[in-house]
């Protein structure tokens, strides 16, 4: 048996398919704290600390079903890398990043944070974030949960600039006044080409956030989000300069197919490690 849950705690035995430094430090989620003891990451208003040992890892929360899912723990990832190894190029990153992890991240938290992220780097997103969660969000007492969208309606631009978003400040501001609650609701329900237009008709949404959104917010796996990183990748794959990331986005989705959110990964995090030009 991989898993084993409790009513406060979920044991995870495939340590092969699970690092935690990995799954926490590859860009997906901005609310997280890594020491020498354990790991502490936050979603929506839950928290979980979670502790590596030898042969296992443990996550105490009192959301186990949600931080199981959250942890996505039904999906086969040995099957994964195992197909995705059949190309050479994307093999020693999949070795390396061996215990990555999709998460089943929540789809606002999601909108948000990656507004925020836009030429941005993970230190600041997570300042920012957190600065949003101990001013807008509810005190749970050993932690801020992140704000809701009825939360985030009574921040105004200037919150937003105290919050080190720079020009995205504006852009949270305009996409926070035009939502609403049932359209996040609705969101969820469209096939993937409707959410794409949908999030990139919202300010400060471009191509690279909507596809992060779908990803990491939404669940679909078959779209191949491209940054800086990602273009390295492309255009050492290729052998070309390729600049043109839309191109790059839909090459990329059709090598890589269903699979394509899962190559994403193993690829932004062999790079950015080992900071490959």
């Amino acid at each position: 048996m991989k898993t084993i849950k409790t009513f406060n705690k979920i044991i995870y035995y495939d340590i092969h398919n699970f690092n935690v430094n990995q799954t926490l430090d590859c860009g997906q989620i901005f609310r997280y704290i890594i020491n020498d003891k354990y790991a502490v990451v936050y979603s929506k208003d839950k928290m979980a600390k979670i502790y590596t040992y030898a042969d296992r890892i443990e996550i105490l929360t009192d959301e186990v079903n949600y931080f199981y899912h959250f942890f996505d723990f039904d999906t086969d990832y040995t099957a994964i890398k195992n197909e995705l190894k059949k190309d050479k190029f994307l093999s020693n990153a999949v070795d390396y990043g061996y215990g990555i992890r999709i998460l089943n991240n929540d789809c606002f938290e999601m909108l948000v944070s990656f507004i925020i992220s836009a030429n941005n780097n993970i230190s600041r997103i997570k300042k920012s974030v957190e600065y949003l969660c101990t001013h807008f969000g509810e005190n749970k007492g050993e932690y801020y949960a992140f704000p809701s969208l009825t939360d985030l309606k009574k921040a105004s631009i200037l919150d937003f600039q105290k919050a080190g978003l720079g020009y995205r400040a504006n852009q949270l501001y305009d996409t926070i006044s035009q939502l609403n609650t049932s359209d996040i609701e609705q969101l969820k329900t469209l096939n993937k080409d409707e959410q794409f237009k949908y999030l990139v008709s919202l300010k400060g949404v471009g191509e690279k956030v909507a596809n992060c959104i779908l990803l990491f917010g939404l669940g679909v796996k078959d779209v191949f989000p491209v940054d800086t990183w990602i273009n390295k990748v492309y255009n050492a794959l290729t052998n070309s300069n390729e600049t043109n990331r839309k191109l790059i986005t839909q090459k990329l989705s059709q090598r890589y197919g269903k699979l394509s959110g899962y190559a994403q990964q193993y690829f932004y995090y062999y790079f950015r490690e080992q900071n490959i030009k």
